[in-house]
């Protein structure tokens, strides 16, 4: 196993948590936005980016709030996407917490980024 730093990040979604939810864990609302494809058969979700296949399972859940995913072949590292609504005001936010290589952290934000602009796009946020 490699050492790898923590990543949270934040990111304001102009969404209701029951419209963003689907977009978190639906294979197919995955495969708009957070990776080229996305494939689920018997509780194993499989990301494909550039052709390379990364597979993860959910580790937990709470509907519309938040989904982790577990990586298989990566254990024990994980990512997890959190729907924050701020009580007073019911601005909604997505927290992602992530992992990566120290050398690979900026890219990895950068790939965030560029993800949650896509995910804002394909639900008109």
């Amino acid at each position: 196993m490699s050492e790898k730093t923590k990543i949270h990040l934040e990111y304001i979604i102009n969404s209701s948590p029951r419209i963003l939810y689907p977009y978190l864990i639906e294979p197919n609302d995955l495969a708009q936005w957070f990776a080229d494809d996305v494939i689920y058969h018997d509780g194993v979700y499989e990301f494909i980016w550039d052709g390379e296949s990364h597979r993860a399972k959910i580790a937990a859940f709470k509907e519309n709030k938040y989904v982790k995913f577990k990586w298989i072949d990566d254990e024990p590292h994980f990512f997890e996407l959190e729907i924050i609504q701020d009580e007073l005001t019911n601005d909604v936010a997505l927290a992602i917490t992530d992992h990566a290589k120290d050398e690979n952290v900026e890219d990895r934000k950068k790939i965030w980024d560029n993800s949650i602009s896509y995910l804002q796009s394909v639900i008109g946020a």
